[in-house]
């Protein structure tokens, strides 16, 4: 819907009191494009309902340094406020940022309130080990998990506000399962366990030390969350009352969509820049590693917690066997949902001309 000349127009009388009051009213008539009038749709305002005309398309580079949204008019005399590192649309871009990220706001929970804590009662003590020493790895994961994007925040331009957004988001989402894990392992008699031997040195050295966000959203989005992923869609295996399956339903709903995020990133940079397909490439062989024998990967082998998921998917040690080959199942999930993920982005062709880690695919 437009706006005709005449609502445009600045009244007269305004015009004339401002000269009457040396005021400069310039300002009134800069502006970006106007006569634009968003329309809400069932979900209510969105931010795909206000991606229009000028607004909407953010360009393949950005030279915005001074913190202008986009799509305002630059004021010459702007100090330069941020570093922004990120500036071309490639290197941070998916079509449907905007639509996680308003799923995000509209799928927030509490771990205070929305989790029937009361459900929980007295485990068999090596049950509860388990539980609590999943926990504690979870916890430290999540912290991660929530530390690596934050630190891209304030190195992407404001053109490319809806990915940034988002990230936002995945703060919040992974600051929450930080807290529920914590929270589970204090919950019913445990307390914290071993940390993983090398959750931080690994996960972050090979992670939060990329060079470029594409870099770090391939090992943290695609391999890291999603080997999470499949553990917290396969929760009710190794639940034991309705707090548990409560916090690994909600916990993977948050982590689909962090996964999803970064599938969608590197579909964008595969179909814009192609000539970066093998620059991606070597990050997936090195998060394929870590899929098979990384430590950040709980089901992967003769870890911690790869054990405390035998206990708990077997109910008890005493069922130990039957526990690790319910594990070798979920391994085995893992790297077909892994596999998905990868051809979903465009580069499916490493698992046809050999490429791919052939262990994974065992």
């Amino acid at each position: 819907m437009t706006i005709s000349k005449e609502e445009l127009d600045l009244a007269p009388a305004v015009r004339e009191f401002g000269e009457d009051n040396n005021l400069d009213l310039s300002w009134l008539d800069t502006r970006g494009e106007w006569g634009v009038r968003a329309e809400p749709s069932k979900r209510g305002l969105t931010l795909g309902d206000i991606q229009l005309g000028s607004y909407g398309e953010p360009g393949d580079h950005s030279d915005n340094m001074t913190g202008r949204p986009r799509g305002a008019r630059a004021r010459n005399d702007a100090y330069r406020v941020g570093g922004y590192k990120i500036r071309s649309k490639a290197d941070i871009w998916l079509s449907n940022a905007h639509v996680l990220y308003e799923e995000s706001l509209q799928r927030q929970w509490s771990s205070a309130t929305d989790v029937p804590w009361n459900t929980i009662k007295p485990l068999p003590d090596d049950i509860e080990r388990a539980q609590c020493q999943l926990a504690t790895f979870l916890t430290e994961v999540e912290f991660v998990a929530a530390e690596v994007p934050g630190r891209w925040l304030a190195a992407t331009t404001p053109d490319y506000f809806e990915p940034r957004m988002f990230l936002i988001s995945q703060v919040m989402d992974e600051s929450r399962h930080l807290d529920v894990f914590r929270k589970r392992a204090f919950a019913n008699g445990g307390g914290l366990m071993q940390r993983p031997n090398v959750t931080t040195s690994g996960t972050v050295g090979s992670i939060d030390l990329s060079n470029d966000f594409t870099e770090m959203s391939s090992r943290l989005h695609i391999t890291g969350e999603g080997s999470v992923l499949t553990i917290f869609r396969m929760g009710e295996l190794m639940a034991y009352n309705e707090a548990e399956k409560t916090i690994y339903r909600l916990a993977a709903q948050d982590e689909a969509r962090h996964v999803a995020f970064g599938v969608m990133h590197l579909r964008y940079l595969a179909e814009t820049e192609p000539e970066r397909k093998e620059e991606i490439h070597c990050y997936l062989d090195e998060g394929e590693g870590a899929l098979v024998a990384g430590n950040q990967n709980p089901a992967s082998r003769d870890t911690a917690q790869s054990e405390a998921l035998a206990i708990l998917l077997g109910g008890g040690e005493k069922n130990f066997d039957e526990g690790y080959r319910k594990l070798m199942a979920v391994r085995k999930r893992q790297a077909r949902e892994y596999v998905q993920r990868v051809r979903s982005a465009g580069f499916g062709e490493r698992f046809e001309n050999g490429r791919a880690n052939q262990e994974l695919l065992a």
